[in-house]
């Protein structure tokens, strides 16, 4: 396998500062858009539904300096390419199982926000034995819920709605209604600028069907389409933490606190004035966090004999945690303020 320089490369990002340079390689003829940096144990880091790697731009050079630091544009997103193709939660895991292969990386902690989370979680389900740690931010896949905005942009005829966004008369309309609701101190308000910035990047037909795809594929008009709680016991011996915002109402942070409960051993981490891009509200501390976690906890060995073990073993529970099982700490933590 060939090997990419892993040298940090800054390119000029304007007025956001500096950025790390993309990179392409091509797997099942179809071009895919990385950026990677730094040496050492591999990170990979897997954005959410409509970002792309740069989304990551302000942890990946503190990260860099200790770890291999590799951030793909999922198919579909940013600058890879945008086919009709299978977006679904499996092929996603294969995708980024096939881009380390390429890469020459056998093992990796995974780290994954929103959509991403569903993919590291898919991508440890089947491949665990490339998967040293589990890291899931603002994730989907714990429970039903997800904001309305996703549901109704799963609709039939979302495309065209993404398209009206980007008319001059509804940008106007939709700025101020974002700066009412920061007047207003609101929860959406302080995601608000992200999500701008997530329809910003589907400037065309291309880009507006890829998402559409992608969403509908985990979401529709009732909620998040699956869960992994009937499969979280198989992270028994993972290294795992949870990372969310206090204030996050794309995926409220309740599922961070149920899938830390359904997951014994690991880690939940609350930014409490963040919403769904804590990695972005507070880069500094998010870095800290993570490099905690990876220094702290020791990679996870796959056994075949284990795995058959637990899935053999594996009784029905009588329900999946609820609410009832959070301890009151951590209830507090995660309630709405």
């Amino acid at each position: 396998m060939t090997s990419v320089p892993l040298s940090v490369q800054y390119v000029p990002r304007g007025p956001s500062g500096p950025g790390i340079r993309l990179r392409y390689r091509t797997v099942h003829g179809y071009r895919r858009a990385f950026r990677m940096a730094g040496k050492g144990d591999a990170v990979l880091l897997i954005h959410g539904i409509g970002d792309s790697s740069d989304t990551w731009r302000d942890i990946m050079p503190g990260l860099a300096r200790s770890h291999r630091v590799i951030a793909p544009d999922l198919l579909g997103h940013g600058h890879s390419d945008k086919p009709r193709a299978d977006y679904s939660l499996a092929a996603y895991a294969n995708g980024m199982r096939d881009l380390l292969s390429v890469l020459g990386v056998e093992r990796a902690t995974i780290v994954g926000h929103s959509l991403g989370g569903a993919v590291a979680m898919q991508f440890a389900y089947q491949f665990p034995e490339r998967c040293e740690r589990l890291v899931l931010v603002g994730t989907g896949g714990v429970g039903r819920h997800v904001t309305p905005l996703l549901r109704a942009a799963s609709l039939p005829g979302a495309e065209l709605a993404l398209q009206m966004l980007h008319l001059p008369t509804m940008r106007w309309q939709v700025g101020a209604a974002v700066k009412i609701l920061q007047w207003l101190g609101t929860d959406l308000a302080v995601d608000a600028p992200d999500l701008l910035r997530v329809v910003d990047a589907l400037p065309d037909a291309t880009s507006r069907n890829a998402f559409v795809r992608t969403l509908r594929a985990v979401v529709d008009w009732r909620g998040q389409v699956g869960t992994m709680l009937d499969r979280c016991y198989l992270a028994q011996g993972m290294p795992t933490m949870l990372v969310w915002g206090g204030r996050d109402r794309v995926v409220p942070a309740l599922h961070g606190g149920l899938g830390h409960v359904s997951m014994p051993g690991s880690r939940l981490e609350i930014f409490e004035k963040a919403g769904h891009f804590p990695f972005r509200s507070d880069p500094d501390r998010f870095v800290s966090v993570l490099r905690d976690f990876i220094g702290t906890t020791e990679p996870a060995s796959f056994s075949p004999e284990q795995w058959r073990q637990m899935l053999r073993n594996r009784r029905p529970a009588p329900r999946h945690p609820g609410v009832a099982d959070l301890d009151p700490a951590t209830l507090r933590a995660l309630r709405p303020a």
